[in-house]
């Protein structure tokens, strides 16, 4: 589900700052940005991700800042800086073009900057820890929006139910008129039909249009839809499942239709399915 989380951990070993986009994904994806001096902890992070993500494209990012002291505290290995110096000065008298030298090269020489160590140990806790607190807030935000759509989920399965409901009631009388446009046409035309080949072909005419089947269907399948929001647990795939079949019976409404109104309530309903169905490609 599409969410987004910061958090921030202000500690005495420095301050850690976590940023968590989702969006949905048919899988758990996980991609990380991290500080090279974190990289060892990338696998208990996707394990922690795991244990509490099932689903979704997630990006990770995680902003460190050194304390105070320990910023203040940078040495230079002045011994190491000078056998640098050195040993470039000595390849640069090989050369009548030797470029100047760099110094922030020679500041970025492995060992020529020396900090105070900090506990390792105990900032690897501290980064576990803020992680899961910022995935506490990301779920949290994808619960606040799930409640979101699920209430808009019902709301379009009432709707749903209301146009069902509407359809069953006007068959009878959608059938009564067409009988009286037949009876119309045969007169126009001037043919003596016999009252039963009249009867016949109402028959007919009614089983082809007769849509109760599909109506009973609808019906069920939005009982299934609300039933499934209830459940605690994954629920995207179920309820997209679901939606295919609503749009199976509301394509089925509208080609047996044989009133303008029947139709027209055959595109409503898919345009509320095809609502519904947007939105459940951020749930889980």
């Amino acid at each position: 589900m599409t969410a987004f989380a910061r958090h921030e951990a202000q500690t005495d070993l420095g301050t850690l700052s976590w940023e968590i986009r989702s969006v949905n994904h048919r899988y758990l994806e996980v991609g990380f940005r991290l500080d090279e001096s974190f990289r060892s902890l990338e696998m208990a992070m996707r394990k922690l991700i795991s244990d509490t993500l099932s689903r979704g494209k997630v990006e990770v990012t995680l902003r460190y800042k050194a304390p105070e002291q320990q910023q203040d505290a940078i040495q230079i290995n002045q011994a190491l800086a000078e056998t640098v110096l050195a040993r470039y000065q000595q390849l640069a008298g090989l050369s009548d073009n030797a470029a100047p030298l760099d110094m922030m090269k020679v500041l970025q020489w492995p060992g020529v900057i020396q900090t105070e160590s900090l506990d390792q140990e105990a900032l690897a806790a501290l980064v576990m820890q803020s992680l899961e607190q910022a995935l506490a807030d990301l779920v949290a935000t994808r619960e606040r929006e799930g409640a979101a759509l699920q209430l808009m989920i019902e709301q379009r399965c009432e709707q749903i139910s209301d146009i069902a409901a509407q359809v069953r009631e006007l068959m009878p009388t959608i059938l009564e008129n067409q009988r009286n446009k037949l009876q119309e046409k045969v007169q126009e035309l001037a043919v003596n039909l016999e009252p039963e080949r009249l009867e016949q072909e109402m028959v007919l005419l009614a089983q082809k249009s007769d849509v109760a089947e599909e109506l009973d269907r609808l019906q069920s399948h939005v009982k299934e839809v609300e039933h499934v929001l209830k459940r605690n647990e994954p629920i995207g795939r179920r309820l997209d499942f679901l939606m295919q079949e609503l749009n199976r019976e509301a394509n089925t409404l509208g080609s047996k239709s044989i009133d303008t109104g029947t139709t027209r309530f055959s595109v409503d309903l898919k345009v509320l399915i095809e609502q519904m169905r947007e939105q459940i490609q951020n749930i889980e």
